[in-house]
């Protein structure tokens, strides 16, 4: 498979850049779809957006050399090639989270409705994103035969893209790349649903994806690891934990979901 979607002169354009540009592009008009609903202006949620990504890159970035830092402190200069992979999404949670709490509490935004607004659309650019890995051939699962994947009722160019050196592996990037896109529809179904409290998308994000890339990281074999244990594994259980206790408290405690709104030009950015 390809890495390399088109070069123009000196430049060297990536699928996998043009499959995380995509899935951040459909996020965000997600996003400020549902944030017009609560009069909150396209100029604060485009800030936002781009800030998130900035530091969510940096902290997936950041998070995936730290597990890797024998291999990084011998050649460094392959730190700053995110095109060839090697970004951990548990990294860029964890810094577009904090990116986000702190931009809402600079505008005086309600830090429960914003990450409820982003977090069905999180997972639409991760199940976007995902592809870029099969472009690199990375985030694969374990060893399997054609027949395995024939029987799964693949299409051809993924069944060829799953051929790497000479075994056929388990396409792990396209199951949760699929369960990322089911929880998109779920979140958005979920939020729309009156008795929402604030809070409980969010938390039923963490849970969809905690238990996913929980199931999903048993099947790869280039985990990150700390010591003998998988971390994606570790974080994904802290995941889900962190939502089920937050669903229980936001919806026994939160407020209705749609009582938290931004008047009319309340936000100035």
């Amino acid at each position: 498979m390809d890495k390399v979607a088109l070069n123009i002169g000196p430049i060297t354009i990536t699928w996998y850049s043009i499959c995380i540009l995509l899935g951040i592009i459909l996020a965000g008009l997600v996003i400020n779809k549902e944030a017009k609903k609560y009069n909150i202006p396209t100029s604060f949620i485009t800030n936002l957006i781009f800030w998130c990504v900035v530091f969510g890159l940096l902290g997936a970035r950041i998070y995936y050399v730290l597990f890797n830092l024998d291999y990084y402190a011998s050649s460094p200069i392959e730190i700053i090639k995110i095109w060839n992979g090697g970004l951990a999404i548990h990294g860029g949670i964890i810094a577009g989270f904090i990116t986000l709490v702190i931009y809402c509490k600079k505008y005086g935004v309600n830090i429960l409705k914003m990450l409820d607004i982003v977090a069905p659309a999180l997972l639409l650019a991760q199940a976007i994103g995902r592809w870029g890995n099969f472009f690199n051939a990375e985030a694969h699962g374990g060893i399997v035969s054609r027949s395995f994947l024939e029987g799964l009722h693949l299409p051809e160019f993924i069944i060829d893209g799953m051929h790497i050196g000479s075994h056929y592996y388990h396409p792990t990037f396209l199951y949760e790349s699929i369960f990322c896109l089911i929880g998109f529809f779920v979140l958005v179904g979920f939020r729309s649903i009156k008795s929402t409290k604030l809070g409980n998308t969010t938390a039923l994000y963490l849970i969809w994806y905690g238990v996913l890339r929980f199931f999903i990281e048993s099947l790869r074999t280039d985990s990150l690891m700390l010591g003998s244990l998988k971390t994606a594994q570790i974080v994904s259980v802290i995941m889900v934990i962190i939502g089920v206790v937050m669903f229980i408290i936001t919806k026994i405690k939160g407020k209705a979901y749609d009582d938290v709104g931004a008047k009319e030009n309340e936000i100035k950015c």
